[in-house]
C-alpha cells in the first residue's frame, strides 16, 4: 500500500501533465494580431488591455506571456501583475488553464470554426516599491509591451506580426522606436512590426516632453516630474550630440534606422537602464540638466545603454539568439555583452564630456577598488557571476562582498581594460580596442538584424589585431580565482590605484546619489541613514567586529551617531592603538561594538606613474 501510495504521489507531481507546447517554428504566422493598450489610469497605474489574435485551425493552443527578457538576462517578466484574463471566440468565453509546469503559459482548446481570439486583461503595475518598479505616476508612464500582452506559442516571435496602439492621458506625448500612424482622441496606433520588435520597442511618454534630435537619425526624448526639469542648456544638448558622434566614430556604421534615446528625468517612477536595439529606457534624477555642475550622476547611464546598440544587440551571444520569449538565455558570455560595454560606456563618456576625464579616472578607481576588497574572488570566478541574474533576480544580498553580484560588468570593464593596454604595447601603440569594436561590432549600414558571436569569434578577432594567445588570457582571467582584482589595465596603462584621506568629488557625488557614507576602505562599512548599517565587507574590521548589515549606529566614542562623528572617530585612530568604539543597536538588543582600525579614512583613486600619455591617457581622448 505504501509503494502504491508513493506512485501516486510521483505521477501527480509529474511534469508529464504539463501540456507541451510545439517548439518556435520559424513560419510566417497566419494573421496579425492586435493590441490596444489604454494607458490613462495615471492614478491607480491599471493598464487596461484588449487583444486579438487569428488562429487558423481548432483544437489545442497555447498563449504565452513573454518569460525570458533580454536585456534582463532572465525570467523577469511580471506575471504576477497580469490579472483579469478572458479569452472568448465569437463572444462565447472559453475556459483557460495555466500550465502547472510553466506558469507562463495558458492553455486553451479552440473550438471548431474559431478565428480569432479575443482577449481582455489588466495588467496591475507596481504602486510600491515593494510591488517592483514603479512605472506609472501622475506625470509619466513606462510602457513595456511584453507586460501587457501574449503570444501564441509555437511560432518564433520574429514571424508573428502585430499592430499594437495606445491611448494616452489627453495632452501627453509619447516617445518610442516603433513609428506612429494618425490617431485620434489620445489613442496612438503605431505601425505594424514583428512581436520581437514590439517588445524590443518600449514607451515613455508623459505630460512635460521634449524631444531633441542628436544627429545621425538619433532622438533624445525626454519626460520629467516638472516642466523646470527639461530646461536643458545648447550646450549640454551638444555634450548629447558629442556622445552620438563618438559613438559612431567608434563603431563604423549604425546598427540601425533611427535611434531614440528615452530619459526619464525623474524621483517618482523607478529608476531603470534598460537597453534594447533601436531605443534605450534611462531613468535619471529630476536635476540632471539644472543641477549639471553638482556631479556627473547618473550621466554614463545613456552612453551605456547607447552603445549596446552595437554590443549586445546588433552583436550578441550566440546563446541570446532564441525564437521565442519562452527559451531560457545562455548568459555566459555577458563578460563580452555587459563587461566590454561598461567599459564602452566609461570610454564614450569621456570622449563626448559628459564626464570629465578626472571624473572618468575617479569612477575607474572606485569599481577597481571595490572589486579589490571582495573576498568572493578568492571562491567564485567572475564567469560564474553571468549566471547571477537568475540566480539571485537582484534581490539584496546580505554579503555581497563574499557572496558577489553582477561582478561581470565592472570586472569584465577591467578586463577589456587590460586587453587594450596590451593591444597598444604588443602594436608599438598602433592598434587597440578601437580596432576591435570596429571589426567585431560593426556591420552594414542600417542593418538591425541581430547576429550571434561565440567565445572563439571573440578570441579570433583579437588575434586578428595582434597575435597572442587571447583565448588562454580570457579564459585566465573570467576563471581565475585570485585575491584582489585585476589591475594589469591601471598599472600597463600608466596608473596605479592609491589610497588617500579625502574623497575624490567623483566618490563625493556617489556618496550623495546613495544617500550614504562609504567607509568600506577604512573600517568596511557603508552606512545609510540614521545610522543604519546598509553593507558590511567580509573579513574587514567591521566584519572582524561581529557587525551585520541591519544594524544601527547609537553612538561613536561615547557621542550621538552622525556621519561626521564616526568620520572624526576614525581620523583621531590614525597611528594610535584605541580602538573606535560604536553603540549598535539590533532588534532588541544595544551592544558595544570595538572597531581595531587604526589606518584612518582611506579613499580611492589613481595615481599617475609615468611622464607623458599612457594607454589609459589615449583611450579616453575624443576621436577626430
Amino acid at each position: 500500500m505504501r509503494t502504491f501510495t508513493t506512485g501516486l504521489l510521483v505521477l501527480a507531481a509529474s511534469p508529464a501533465l504539463s501540456q507541451t507546447a510545439p517548439p518556435p517554428r520559424d513560419t510566417p504566422y497566419p494573421g496579425t494580431m492586435t493590441l490596444n493598450v489604454d494607458a490613462t489610469d495615471t492614478e491607480q497605474g491599471i493598464f487596461r488591455v484588449t487583444q486579438t489574435i487569428p488562429v487558423a485551425a481548432s483544437g489545442a493552443m497555447t498563449l504565452n506571456f513573454p518569460k525570458w527578457l533580454p536585456g534582463n538576462h532572465a525570467p523577469r517578466g511580471q506575471i504576477e501583475k497580469l490579472a483579469g484574463l478572458t479569452i472568448k471566440v465569437g463572444g462565447k468565453t472559453l475556459a483557460w488553464k495555466r500550465d502547472p509546469v510553466d506558469v507562463y503559459a495558458f492553455h486553451i482548446d479552440l473550438p471548431s470554426g474559431a478565428r480569432q481570439l479575443d482577449l481582455s486583461f489588466n495588467f496591475l503595475s507596481a504602486t510600491e516599491e515593494d510591488q517592483g518598479r514603479v512605472v506609472v505616476t501622475p506625470e509619466m508612464i513606462n510602457l513595456q509591451w511584453q507586460s501587457v500582452s501574449l503570444y501564441p506559442a509555437g511560432w518564433a516571435t520574429r514571424r508573428i506580426p502585430v499592430s499594437a496602439s495606445m491611448t494616452l492621458p489627453a495632452g501627453w506625448k509619447a516617445a518610442t522606436a516603433l513609428r506612429p500612424k494618425p490617431g485620434e482622441g489620445g489613442r496612438v496606433i503605431y505601425e505594424t512590426v514583428d512581436y520581437e520588435t514590439l517588445v524590443d520597442s518600449p514607451v515613455f511618454a508623459g505630460k512635460h516632453f521634449r524631444t531633441e534630435p542628436l544627429g545621425y537619425n538619433v532622438t533624445l526624448n525626454i519626460v520629467a516630474d516638472e516642466a523646470k526639469y527639461l530646461a536643458a542648456t545648447p550646450a549640454q544638448i551638444d555634450t548629447h550630440k558629442r556622445l552620438v558622434d563618438q559613438a559612431v566614430k567608434l563603431f563604423g556604421s549604425r546598427p540601425f534606422d533611427h535611434y531614440d534615446l528615452l530619459l526619464a528625468l525623474t524621483d517618482r517612477m523607478g529608476s531603470i537602464g534598460l537597453e534594447h536595439h533601436r531605443s534605450s529606457e534611462n531613468g535619471a534624477n529630476p536635476e540632471y540638466f539644472t543641477d549639471w555642475n553638482s556631479g556627473p550622476g547618473r550621466r554614463n547611464l545613456l552612453a551605456h545603454e547607447f552603445s549596446h546598440s552595437w554590443v549586445g544587440k546588433y552583436r550578441r551571444p550566440a546563446g541570446h539568439l532564441v525564437s521565442d520569449f519562452a527559451t531560457p538565455l545562455v548568459n555566459d558570455l555577458l563578460w563580452v555583452y555587459e563587461g566590454q560595454n561598461q567599459f564602452w560606456g566609461y570610454v564614450l563618456g569621456a570622449r563626448s564630456g559628459l564626464f570629465t576625464k578626472a571624473e572618468t579616472l575617479d569612477a575607474i578607481a572606485a569599481i577597481a577598488a571595490g572589486l579589490d576588497i571582495r573576498r568572493a574572488r578568492d571562491w567564485r570566478d567572475m564567469a560564474d557571476t553571468t549566471y547571477d541574474p537568475i540566480i539571485a533576480a537582484r534581490r539584496p544580498k546580505g554579503w555581497i562582498s563574499y557572496q558577489r553580484a553582477e561582478d561581470y560588468y565592472n570586472e569584465g570593464m577591467m578586463i577589456w581594460l587590460e586587453t587594450d593596454a596590451m593591444l597598444r604595447a604588443q602594436t608599438g601603440g598602433a592598434k587597440g580596442i578601437d580596432d576591435f569594436a570596429r571589426g567585431f561590432f560593426s556591420g552594414p549600414e542600417g542593418d538591425f538584424k541581430a547576429r550571434g558571436f561565440t567565445f572563439a569569434e571573440v578570441a579570433t578577432a583579437l588575434n586578428g589585431i595582434s597575435p597572442y594567445d587571447w583565448a588562454g588570457y580570457l579564459t585566465k582571467r573570467t576563471t581565475e580565482k585570485a585575491i584582489g582584482a585585476p589591475m594589469g589595465g591601471l598599472t600597463l596603462g600608466g596608473y596605479r590605484l592609491i589610497y588617500t584621506d579625502e574623497p575624490t568629488p567623483f566618490f563625493q557625488d556617489k556618496e550623495k546619489r546613495a544617500t550614504e557614507l562609504d567607509l568600506s576602505y577604512s573600517i568596511g562599512l557603508t552606512i545609510g541613514k540614521g545610522g543604519k548599517v546598509n553593507t558590511v565587507i567580509w573579513d574587514s574590521p567591521a566584519f572582524n567586529a561581529g557587525l551585520t548589515s541591519a544594524a544601527e549606529i547609537v553612538a561613536v566614542n561615547g557621542r550621538t551617531y552622525t556621519d561626521d562623528a564616526i568620520r572624526e572617530a576614525i581620523t583621531a585612530a590614525k597611528g594610535g592603538k584605541d580602538p573606535v568604539r560604536l553603540i549598535v543597536k539590533s532588534g532588541i538588543r544595544v551592544r558595544e561594538v570595538p572597531i581595531m582600525w587604526n589606518g584612518g579614512l582611506r579613499y580611492p583613486r589613481l595615481e599617475k606613474t609615468g611622464a607623458g600619455d599612457g594607454s589609459l591617457d589615449l583611450l579616453l581622448k575624443p576621436r577626430p
